[in-house]
């Protein structure tokens, strides 16, 4: 026990840097949106900006079981049930492609509704509409994609979703050239036309993905157990997953609530907002990158009963996706004006959304506790924790303050990026406290000789 050791596959290194590179590919995937989109106007920047924070909570829904089922899976791994976790595998596909067609319905039936609640600018709705049509209406393709490739992860072959994700971004980055620049003679289509290119990226990326994910598994997705549909898995999931993907749910709400406040302001606020997030998304990828790969980690010594072992690899993960972060935020701070100018020639958004990004400096180090240590505290199984604090700090610090520093005492946007780094630095700290507490360790575990995850306190006398 004392000399337990992960496969190489499950090495920090070698997890993070496909996760990363994934990562990197999926954000640039929306960073051309918006560049190439910038070109064409900067309302419909603002408009599929507003679009976009929609559909990321309808992604998050995904998440559910995504999450749930790749920590699961990564347990039973763990623990050398490897007959579980294809069943787990199958489960969480099935679950999302119901999910995915159900949303996808709700967005084409209640999308503008929803828009309008955000505050979306009415003169803005051409844009954005049939861009959450499209990309919404489709969304079922991103459920199954990122149902299979956390999948493949969680089995340790993190460069197959890597290269899947590159050749998506060209597929996507090609299209939006054809629909915007008009090669050859061919139309404009505008964001329309964008929809179009993300859905076919996406539809493709589905399609090579699950077919990975067939051959990795050496062609053996135990389908029939669907026939009588397997309870006690999907529970499991759930009690990962629920909780789990409720503190992401958590986030992206309150995101829309104070994207709501920031539209109150104005056009200009709005894409300023979206610049600088789409710069400083970048500051926190390689802290998000080792966040997802110490949570795989900490899923398969969780289910070894591995647990000194997992306490260790956190601290050790965190103290890592600090330093990266803080370095990372400097560097982009220190080129702020010349980054914004990428996006806009707008002399007013470069000024705000450079003084945004050096207060993203300070917010940066905060988020890294929140990206690694909820993610081990998820893959140990205390997956509650986070989402309470969550609703306190969310809701009682980001949205209240931003509400008061932001509109109230008429700050801007100024005032609302303080009140985020006040949020992320409480929810760090709190989650810290948490993991070094132990009390995961009292909480949850598969048993090796066990067919399915029983949480312990819960089941402290069930026969094994």
């Amino acid at each position: 026990m004392e000399h337990f050791q992960l496969d190489k596959r499950f090495r920090l290194l070698t997890l993070t840097i496909p996760i990363f590179v994934e990562l990197s590919l999926r954000m640039l995937m929306g960073n051309i949106d918006t560049m190439m989109l910038s070109h064409y106007s900067d309302d419909s920047v603002a408009a599929v900006g507003v679009a976009n924070q929609l559909l990321t909570v309808i992604l998050l829904v995904f998440s559910l079981i995504e999450m749930g089922a790749a920590i699961v899976v990564a347990q039973y791994l763990g623990a050398k049930r490897s007959d579980k976790a294809a069943e787990a595998v199958v489960v969480a596909l099935a679950v999302n492609i119901v999910s995915g067609l159900v949303l996808s319905g709700a967005v084409l039936l209640f999308g503008k509704q929803i828009l309008l609640l955000l505050g979306l600018p009415a003169e803005l709705l051409p844009y954005a509409l049939p861009f959450l049509y499209l990309v919404g209406g489709l969304s079922v393709f991103e459920a199954i994609s990122m149902t299979a490739g956390a999948m493949l992860r969680a089995y340790g072959y993190t460069r197959d979703a890597m290269f899947v994700t590159f050749g998506m971004n060209i597929l996507n980055g090609l299209g939006n050239y054809l629909v915007l620049f008009a090669p050859w003679g061919l139309p404009v289509l505008g964001v329309e036309g964008v929809a179009m290119s993300t859905v076919f990226a996406r539809l493709v990326a589905m399609v090579v993905l699950v077919v990975i994910l067939y051959r990795r598994l050496d062609c053996y997705l135990p389908v029939h157990i669907l026939r009588k549909f397997p309870r006690s898995i999907l529970k499991n999931i759930l009690n990962i997953g629920v909780p789990g993907a409720g503190e992401n749910i958590m986030y992206n709400a309150s995101q829309l609530v104070v994207t709501a406040f920031i539209a109150t302001l104005g056009t200009e606020a709005l894409t300023t907002k979206i610049y600088t997030q789409n710069i400083m998304n970048y500051s926190y990828l390689l802290a998000l990158s080792v966040g997802q790969a110490t949570q795989i980690q900490i899923g398969h010594l969780v289910g070894a009963n591995e647990k000194e072992l997992a306490y260790r690899t956190c601290l050790r993960s965190l103290k890592i996706a600090f330093i990266s972060s803080f370095v990372v935020a400097g560097i982009i701070a220190l080129f702020r004006t010349s980054l914004m100018g990428i996006f806009t020639d707008n002399p007013a958004i470069i000024a705000l959304g450079s003084s945004l990004i050096l207060i993203q400096w300070i917010l940066e180090p905060g988020r890294t506790f929140n990206l690694v240590v909820i993610s081990a505290l998820r893959a140990a199984g205390d997956a509650r924790f986070p989402v309470y604090m969550g609703i306190l700090s969310m809701w009682g610090v980001s949205c209240l303050l931003s509400y008061l520093l932001g509109i109230w005492a008429g700050l801007g946007l100024i005032g609302i990026w303080i009140a985020f780094t006040l949020d992320e630095w409480l929810r760090g700290i709190l989650m810290l406290w948490r993991w070094r507490g132990r009390k995961w360790q009292q909480m949850y575990m598969i048993e090796p000789a066990v067919a399915s995850v029983k949480p312990l306190q819960a089941n402290a006398n069930a026969k094994a």
